[in-house]
């Protein structure tokens, strides 16, 4: 990519952030070989070509188990540090709900709000199920993590409508 404008870069960037990509070194790049990052391939060669520059897109794999394993745990490594700000969201989640409950803020406004927040984490949770291909440890607390804000949710909601129709 052409140093200047940074824009085009930093696209290119966000992009195989986004589509789940490990960075290797020096503008290399890898994923899995797995037909969840086609489409994010896609993108990324779209965004280079619009500014200037280009990718070259190769099938690899280590030369040795050892080093098949190794890429496999960058990998892993990546999606656990996703999934462990995944988990804290879902904390933070738990505690926004905790104070609306605390103070007794049972309106239509703040469970549209608090909706809106949940619809997040579940985008979040799908998007990161899809690119953690090698079934990163932290999952399973994050699934548990995301069904209790389901649970607290539904139970904010009976709150909020509860009082409502005290009114």
């Amino acid at each position: 990519m052409p140093a200047e404008p940074s824009r085009h870069r930093v696209a290119v960037w966000r992009e195989l952030r986004r589509a789940g990509a490990t960075l290797l070194g020096q503008g290399v790049w890898a994923v899995p070989d797995a037909p969840v990052f086609a489409d994010g391939i896609a993108r990324t060669e779209e965004l280079a070509e619009r500014g200037d520059g280009e990718v070259t897109v190769l099938a690899a794999s280590g030369r040795n188990e050892s080093d098949a394993a190794r890429l496999e745990a960058l990998f892993t490594a990546e999606r656990s540090e996703e999934w462990a700000e995944f988990i804290s969201d879902c904390a933070n989640f738990d505690a926004e709900i905790d104070k609306e409950i605390r103070i007794a803020k049972f309106t239509i406004a703040e469970l549209e709000e608090e909706e809106h927040s949940l619809e997040r984490l579940r985008r979040w949770h799908r998007e990161l199920t899809a690119r953690d291909v090698f079934g990163a440890p932290e999952v399973t607390e994050a699934n548990q993590q995301l069904k209790h804000c389901i649970e607290r949710l539904a139970d904010y909601t009976e709150r909020v409508f509860t009082a409502l129709h005290q009114l």
